[in-house]
């Protein structure tokens, strides 16, 4: 089997000219510094448009992609936008951090005056694009033009006759905001028309990108809006129970995510017609997919609507292989990889060995003196061939700043495993890359800041808060030839290398 390595980095995290990463040269000029420095993989996080809080775990859209990715340099080149507007726009004061409320204000109404230019109802391969993807945009468009109108509040707080999707209201505002539903479809049409032809480009270079989806939708999304019947809401399509996840690690009151939960019986009955559809969509878009919250295909975490804390929630059978054998039989055989991090039981491990997936092995987890049994899974020596290894995820610390926040007892203990006693504290971190790229694990994926040694302040995401998450963004000096070459030789060192 082959070995192979690739880099953890969010498309927001990309270097830019306006604000946010995206689907720029710059993302281009990434694809070529990974190939030049032996990866096979870049991961990625979600795509979707993102809501309050900025999550892209919570998004308007299970389908849709976020217009924050289009690239304004290429609505330049194409005559739709000047250099002049999009350079007199003001998107944050700093080239490290995305600042999206001010994106937010800026970037729409420039998007706008591009839509009103592009005469995009003329373009054939617009058109041929709404028609294809008709069956999830139409509904989208919608709800987001409808969501405008009502001020961006969640559509469950619509006027009754469009919240509950009635014939004469969805015809009314259809007319009403057609123009609205139009530019919708232009900012969908024009980020997959980009998205498309950023992987068309990776893939010709070697590197597979890694997709990522969340196992549920937001409630706030126009799948739950559109589709109410694949979800456990009541007659008015409120939520009679919400999703989240038992007291942990990471947190004591455990996590209230609020995601509607599905209702298995139903796609059940479908043959799981709309997890087919989404799976299919999804392997178009990337070459490999993880999927966020595997163990809820197990048992998935019901939290009653309106309790205060996650802690009132109780576990309840999920489909098990019986959806994976469906998908299987429907679309064949597809890379996946099976996020089955967290409370993991006997159950969880069989449906992940039966899938045939690859897990994931997180090198922060190994040295926990709180919980030896859980963390001998994820030490280095017992990783099987089919699993992929990380020094951490999005959610975690960086592995620099993980060291400083663990006691003096889980860092003895990492240091007696390494073997190492001597390297200093603020180097500590290449050995920690070291030790999961020489791992047995077939993929090895390492976050860019561990490669960097940054600490916690360019985490990514810090589970349970808001407003401090998903900002982090590179400079374009730290892409540099030192630290590619760095990354060239410890992939050529453990045997990862892509010679494609």
């Amino acid at each position: 089997m082959k070995r192979a390595a690739g880099i953890l980095l969010p498309i927001t995290s990309l270097p830019s000219r306006y604000g946010i990463g995206c689907f720029s040269q710059s993302a281009y000029d990434f694809i070529d510094w990974l190939k030049e420095a032996g990866q096979t993989y870049w991961q990625i996080l979600p795509l979707g448009p993102t809501s309050y809080g900025d999550s892209p775990y919570q998004s308007f859209s299970t389908f849709a992609g976020n217009p924050y990715f289009i690239s304004l340099e290429a609505l330049v080149s194409e005559g739709v936008l000047t250099e002049e507007e999009c350079g007199g726009a003001d998107f944050g004061s700093r080239a490290d951090d995305i600042d999206y409320e001010t994106l937010y204000r800026k970037r729409y109404p420039l998007l706008r005056v591009a839509y009103e230019r592009s005469r995009v109802t003329e373009n054939p391969s617009y058109l041929r694009f709404a028609e294809e993807n008709d069956w999830w945009l139409s509904d989208y468009a919608l709800f987001m033009a409808v969501k405008e109108r009502f001020g961006g509040v969640c559509w469950t707080e619509w006027a009754e006759d469009i919240r509950l999707r009635w014939g004469f209201a969805l015809d009314y505002y259809r007319k009403e905001l057609y123009f609205d539903i139009e530019f919708q479809k232009y900012m969908q049409f024009k980020f997959f028309e980009q998205w498309y032809a950023l992987k068309a480009y990776a893939n010709g270079k070697g590197i597979q990108l890694i997709g990522d989806i969340p196992i549920y939708v937001a409630m706030d999304s126009a799948d739950a809006w559109a589709h109410p019947e694949l979800f456990q809401l009541d007659e008015h399509n409120m939520p009679c129970a919400v999703a989240g996840c038992p007291p942990d690690g990471f947190s004591a009151d455990g996590q209230l995510w609020g995601n509607p939960l599905y209702r298995w019986d139903y796609h059940r009955a479908t043959g799981y017609a709309w997890w087919i559809s989404r799976l299919e969509y999804c392997f178009k878009l990337y070459d490999v997919v993880r999927i966020d919250h595997f163990r809820g295909f197990d048992e998935y975490y019901s939290i009653p609507c309106g309790a205060e804390s996650a802690k009132e929630g109780h576990w309840e059978p999920g489909p098990g292989m019986e959806l994976f054998r469906a998908v299987e039989q429907r679309l064949g055989w597809h890379e996946v990889i099976a996020e089955d991090l967290g409370y993991v039981t006997d159950s969880v491990r069989r449906l992940v060995r039966e899938s045939g997936f690859p897990g994931m092995k997180v090198l922060e987890f190994a040295f926990d003196a709180r919980d030896s049994g859980s963390a001998n899974d994820y030490m280095p020596h017992n990783y099987t061939e089919n699993c992929v290894a990380y020094t951490g995820t999005h959610d975690n610390e960086t592995i620099a700043g993980w060291f400083t926040s663990i006691t003096e007892e889980e860092r003895q203990m990492a240091r007696d495993y390494l073997c190492d006693h001597f390297t200093p504290e603020k180097l500590l971190y290449k050995s920690f890359v070291a030790l999961a790229m020489r791992s047995n694990a077939k993929t090895c994926i390492i976050p860019l800041q561990d490669y960097l040694g940054y600490d916690n302040t360019c985490r990514i995401n810090k589970p349970s808060t808001v407003g401090i998450n998903w900002r982090w963004r590179l400079t374009r000096s730290e892409l540099s030839e030192e630290l590619k070459e760095e990354i060239l030789a410890v992939t050529k060192r453990y045997g990862r290398m892509n010679w494609e």
